[in-house]
C-alpha cells in the first residue's frame, strides 16, 4: 500500500465519525442518505488527496465537499420522489414518532437543502456567518437571510417541543439536542468501506 493511501486511511477513519455526524444532520436522520453522502466525499476527498492534504484547511475543506455532495444528493432525490408521486396514488402520510430527536429531525425535512445545511453548519458546526458563505459559496447576506427564514420556520414546526427544550424558544438548543443524539449509534456502528482507485485510468 502506498504512503499516500495509508495517510488517507488513517485520515478517513479519525474523521468519518464526524462527516457521519453532520450527513445525519443534513439529512435530517436519514442514515441511508448520510451513508451515501460520506462515501461520495470520502472517495472525492481520496481523488484529491495530494492537494487536500497540503490544505491547511482540512476541516472546511471536507465540509465543502460534503455539503456539495449533499446537495448533489437532493437534487438526485428530489428527481426520484417526482417520478414516483407521478406514478403512485397519493398516500396519507404516516404519524411522527413523538420522540424528541425524531421530532427535530421532522422539523429539519420542512426546510429545504441549502436552508438546512446554512443551520447544520451555523449551529451545529458553530460556524461564522462569513465561514458558512465560504462553505455554501454563497454571500453572506444569503447566510443571514436563510438562517433567519430557517429559525422561524423551526420555530412554527417545533412549537411547544421547543418551549421544552429551551423556555425561551432558542432554535439553537434544538439543534445542540440533535447534536449530542445524532446520529444514531447504529449508524457509528456501520465500519468504514475503504475506496481504492486504481489511479492509472483516472
Amino acid at each position: 500500500m502506498r504512503a499516500a493511501d495509508e495517510q488517507f486511511r488513517q485520515w478517513a477513519t479519525e474523521n468519518r465519525p464526524n462527516l457521519l455526524r453532520t450527513a445525519t444532520l443534513l439529512s435530517a436522520g436519514d442514515r441511508h442518505i448520510a451513508e451515501d453522502v460520506v462515501q461520495v466525499t470520502l472517495t472525492k476527498i481520496y481523488l484529491s488527496w495530494d492537494r487536500f492534504r497540503r490544505t491547511e484547511q482540512q476541516p472546511a475543506y471536507a465540509r465543502r465537499v460534503l455539503v456539495n455532495a449533499f446537495t448533489d444528493e437532493m437534487r438526485a432525490t428530489r428527481r426520484k420522489v417526482e417520478d414516483l408521486r407521478a406514478e403512485l396514488p397519493e398516500r396519507a402520510a404516516p404519524a411522527p414518532d413523538r420522540d424528541t430527536a425524531e421530532l427535530l429531525y421532522s422539523a429539519l425535512r420542512e426546510l429545504p437543502a441549502g436552508m438546512r445545511s446554512m443551520v447544520v453548519l451555523r449551529y451545529f458546526h458553530d460556524l461564522s456567518v462569513a465561514e458558512t458563505a465560504r462553505a455554501m459559496r454563497c454571500t453572506q447576506g444569503t447566510v443571514k437571510s436563510q438562517t433567519a427564514r430557517a429559525m422561524t420556520k423551526l420555530r412554527v414546526t417545533l412549537g411547544a417541543t421547543l418551549r421544552e427544550i429551551d423556555p425561551e424558544g432558542h432554535v439553537s438548543a434544538a439543534v445542540t439536542r440533535i447534536k449530542l443524539g445524532a446520529p444514531p449509534e447504529a449508524a457509528l456502528a456501520v465500519p468504514y468501506t475503504t475506496v481504492t482507485f486504481n489511479r492509472s485510468i483516472l
